[in-house]
């Protein structure tokens, strides 16, 4: 019997024509959720919160990022913290493609969108 983890290939947790991976980690025997995202500049989330910390990886490109009552920028190779039931969004900017994972600190998404952005 091998000990090696389990490995997932991204392309299996897009849906049908979708750039970014959707990776719920009970699914997989993991305590940790990701999205894996592949967005154009002006592509982004509605602003939306969790009862968890989000931790945002950026590993391409740039975007701009509202948290709370903030508005900052973050790049490659910078990491942004969402503490819990923070509302948040971001949005691509630049002129390439946003590349970040966005580990959620649960093995499920929760998620509740604010209903006036």
């Amino acid at each position: 019997m091998s000990t090696a983890p389990p490995v997932v290939a991204l392309a299996s947790l897009r849906p049908d024509g979708a750039r970014t991976a959707r990776f719920e980690g009970r699914d997989h025997g993991s305590g940790v959720s990701f999205f894996a995202v592949d967005a154009d500049p002006g592509q982004g989330p509605p602003l939306h919160r969790h009862p968890y910390t989000e931790t945002w990886v950026v590993i391409e490109g740039e975007a701009e990022v509202t948290l709370g009552d903030d508005v900052v920028r973050v790049r490659a190779d910078e990491v942004a913290v969402v503490q819990a039931n923070t509302w948040h969004r971001f949005v691509a900017t630049g002129t390439g493609r946003l590349r970040m994972v966005c580990i959620h600190a649960s093995d499920v998404m929760v998620q509740e969108n604010r209903g006036d952005a």
